[in-house]
């Protein structure tokens, strides 16, 4: 059985695929009435989500792409639950690009689930209501008497059981169902939903199986590198071409001019070796004449400077004010003000940018590991200058993610080369060229003013956020809040006002884990303990009256923040934590909350202090509510390592830049958090009917506000500059 289904619900229609013969059920459901034919082989084309065969293997694809977040394996699951099938009886398959049928295929923003809960449930639901009918109608029993358990159909009364393999033919032969005739499962029916279940690759990565980008191999394959100018903006003037072609193994050394876009494709040197290591070895002895006339100058440590200065004047626009406040002001009973600076930072992702392509007769396909593939489909039209038809995108594994790869620089190059030599060639990145050419989380300067009223709450709260135009052409670099629901607790206070100044900058910011959310928690939860301490209060006691009674937050819908659901997730981890408990001097307990990705997150750092700053993260409590939780193990393995990127960035991870160029090459000057420097992590969840949502980023941003106040509490220093490096700090 196949089944096929798009992403809008509501315009959805189910059309029954003929030419199916001995293959079982065919259903699909298409946009606008457009829907890819089954092939003559009896078998579908990879355009579905359900193939089921007949000796009862049940074949699920997974349409997104899988970063390490674990969506492979969740998806399938959410259909495999409805259509109550065993597990142990599917098999997962990565899908094919298409948008006609898939919708979006995406990984970021923590939207997998969520955008797709609802689409995964119909498919598993109606395949499992056509096989009932089947069974009935074969039984000549009413349907309403069949049930469904383990991948067969159960008629209690006269004792019969089929197996779908046995059913899936006969089903093919019914009316699809209207979807108000499918029913889903109740929660408390769920058999794989809320489990453990092993990642669907875990066998495969482990015994070193091909999955990832870097992986790929193909028929007379050739291996390429592309060396780009250090400072962005930059272009080729002249190279040693002659000289690098006469290396050992070199076939191709030649210059690309770039196709105007730095998101596509920037000016370079393109080597094509007959080995990785021979192309690698080449670049070494390759020498640029770069023209920097048009070459990004930025330097960080002056923009440090013009900062410095800019919070003393007038910010350059309110972006959002509530309440008066500057006469709460100068009611106020007590005042402090602050300013934080956060750092930039790298994706640093464990599998450095890589991707295979073959160009041949006008078309090319594209072996990636991408996040964002259906954008990548027209990053490399554009680049190539040909049609989107034209184009064939495979979306492999990949070794992380974070954001950095929702953008298709590396396989613009690889299409590029390709065309240029027609022939099929993988384009590796070394992990240098990962550091100086990366989308980077933007760094900034968070301004505060607040004040407490006589009876120790908040009078006012003013933030100017200090933040970076992309070189005066868009308002914010991505990766800067934007909106005052991004800053919590904006809505929720009498008097708040939200500035906004920018700094020029042509460095290439992008998105990286928890946009937005993950500056702006850490400054402005360590800020409200700030205000807590200011007006000795209890922090957890404090955090909660933010919160006030239970109600809905604009934006309307899953987006908008339920103080209730924030309460609970805030009390949930104090309980699990011991909040208030007695420990060593030198050792205390930070707490922090941010929403974020729709997705409720308290977060409780135990962390000891040295005299000589030196600190050990003991262990850090994470209480989520995201709705029901589709894998228990999946979920818990994404917050677990949010805690312990979070930590890493926080903790000595900065990228630099000077005259444009960036700073920091390898984890020798951007090093990672070591194995026995991180810290336990108990998750503990919420379970609830409200809709699914995400866990891998936004369980990253009450981290470092976290760490940063347990640090206060502990020592009575107060950490306003990450890295934590910046301020004497170690581990």
């Amino acid at each position: 059985m196949s089944l096929a289904v798009n992403i809008k619900m509501d315009r959805r229609f189910f059309l029954k695929v003929s030419g199916m013969v001995g293959a079982g059920l065919v259903l699909a459901f298409g946009l606008n009435g457009k829907a890819k034919a089954a092939s003559s082989e009896g078998r579908p084309e990879l355009n579905t989500y359900i193939r089921i065969a007949p000796d009862g293997s049940i074949f699920i694809y997974s349409k997104n792409p899988e970063i390490g977040q674990g969506i492979k394996t969740a998806l399938p699951m959410i259909i495999a639950e409805e259509l109550d099938a065993d597990w142990d009886d599917v098999t997962v398959e990565q899908s094919p690009i298409d948008k006609m049928l898939f919708g979006r295929q995406n990984a970021g923003g923590s939207r997998s689930v969520a955008s797709n809960w609802n689409t995964m449930r119909t498919a598993g639901a109606t395949a499992r209501h056509m096989l009932i009918e089947a069974a009935a109608i074969e039984w000549r029993v009413p349907a309403e008497e069949c049930t469904t358990e383990n991948s067969h159909v159960l008629h209690a009364k006269t004792g019969q059981k089929i197996s779908y393999g046995n059913l899936a033919t006969k089903a093919a032969a019914l009316a699809v169902p209207p979807e108000n005739a499918v029913k889903f499962k109740d929660r408390q029916d769920y058999k794989i939903l809320g489990k453990r279940i092993v990642g669907v690759d875990n066998h495969a990565m482990v015994t070193g199986q091909p999955l990832f980008g870097i992986d790929q191999v193909l028929p007379g394959m050739l291996y390429a590198v592309y060396e780009k100018c250090p400072a962005v903006g930059g272009g080729v003037d002249s190279a040693n071409l002659d000289e690098v072609r006469k290396l050992p193994g070199v076939k191709y050394a030649f210059i690309l001019a770039g196709n105007g876009n730095v998101m596509e494709l920037k000016p370079g040197v393109a080597i094509v070796a007959t080995t990785t290591w021979a192309a690698f070895q080449a670049k070494k002895q390759l020498k640029v004449k770069w023209n920097e006339s048009n070459a990004s100058k930025d330097s960080l440590s002056s923009l440090i400077k013009q900062a410095q200065l800019i919070k003393t004047q007038p910010a350059e626009k309110t972006l959002y004010e509530k309440g008066d406040v500057d006469a709460a002001m100068a009611d106020s009973a007590k005042s402090i003000d602050a300013l934080y600076s956060f750092q930039f930072a790298a994706h640093a992702t464990l599998e450095p940018q890589n991707c295979t392509a073959w160009y041949d007769n006008g078309a090319i396909e594209v072996w990636a590991p991408t996040q964002s593939p259906s954008r990548g489909l027209i990053s490399v039209a554009n680049t190539l200058g040909i049609t989107e038809d034209k184009v064939t995108i495979h979306q492999t594994r990949a070794g992380g993610g974070f954001g950095r790869r929702l953008v298709n620089d590396p396989a613009c190059e690889a299409a590029a080369i390709s065309k240029y030599i027609n022939a099929p060639v993988k384009l590796q990145w070394t992990r240098e060229d990962d550091m100086a050419h990366d989308f980077y989380r933007v760094g900034g300067f968070h301004s505060f003013k607040g004040g407490i009223d006589q009876e120790g709450k908040i009078a006012f709260l003013q933030d100017h956020l200090i933040t970076f135009s992309n070189n005066g052409e868009k308002p914010v670099i991505a990766g800067a809040p934007r909106q005052p629901s991004q800053l919590f607790p904006a809505q929720l206070l009498n008097n708040f006002r939200l500035d906004q100044s920018m700094l020029p900058l042509k460095a290439r910011c992008g998105l990286l884990r928890a946009p937005w959310s993950c500056t702006a928690a850490w400054a402005v939860q360590s800020f409200l303990h700030e205000m807590a301490v200011a007006a000795g209060r209890d922090h957890l006691e404090f955090l909660l009256e933010i919160m006030g009674e239970p109600q809905w937050l604009p934006p309307k819908g899953l987006y908008g923040l339920n103080t209730g659901r924030a309460a609970a997730v805030i009390k949930l981890a104090a309980e699990k934590a011991g909040w208030g408990k007695q420990l060593p001097a030198g050792r205390a307990l930070g707490l922090a909350f941010h929403f974020s990705h729709a997705s409720y997150m308290a977060e409780i750092a135990e962390v000891s202090v040295s005299a000589t700053k030196k600190i050990t993260v003991h262990n850090v409590t994470v209480a989520a509510d995201m709705g029901p939780v589709v894998n228990l193990s999946g979920a818990e393995n994404q917050c677990q390592g949010a805690v312990i990127d979070g930590f890493s960035t926080m903790l000595g991870q900065e990228i630099t830049i000077e005259n444009g160029r960036i700073q920091q090459s390898n984890f020798d000057t951007y090093p990672l958090l070591r194995m026995p420097d991180a810290p336990t992590v108990d998750v503990h969840f919420i379970q609830s009917d409200n809709p699914p949502t995400g866990a891998g980023e936004p369980a990253l941003p009450p981290l470092a506000p976290a760490i940063c106040n347990a640090i206060y509490a502990a020592s009575g220093y107060r950490v306003r500059t990450l890295p934590l490096t910046k301020e004497g700090f170690s581990v």
